[in-house]
């Protein structure tokens, strides 16, 4: 069974997502393997919040050279939690904005 810190790997700060966090909208790099189901008890688990929804979305990797050399960036699993309007914040996200 994986530990709800197997399935969030790191939070995601972006402009995009730095303005979502006034709507109360988290965004996180998961697991690949890990389902909306797991990934909401991960985050009420280790942040001790209320979520009310939890979107997902493939990033598939892009394509990069270097020079004569040609490779890839890896792909990664974003989700977005939205939490109830009477959850606390996420501290992690709190001087960022």
């Amino acid at each position: 069974m994986k530990s709800a810190y197997d399935i969030i790997i790191r939070p995601i700060i972006t402009e995009q997502s730095m303005e979502a966090v006034e709507s109360k909208k988290y965004v996180f790099e998961v697991a690949r393997s890990a389902n909306k189901v797991e990934i909401r008890k991960a985050v009420e688990q280790i942040f001790g919040v209320k979520v009310m929804s939890v979107n997902t979305l493939n990033v598939q990797g892009k394509n990069k050279r270097m020079g004569v050399h040609v490779g890839k960036t890896a792909a990664m699993k974003k989700a977005v939690v939205r939490l109830t309007a009477d959850s606390k914040p996420i501290e992690l996200f709190e001087g960022m904005v």
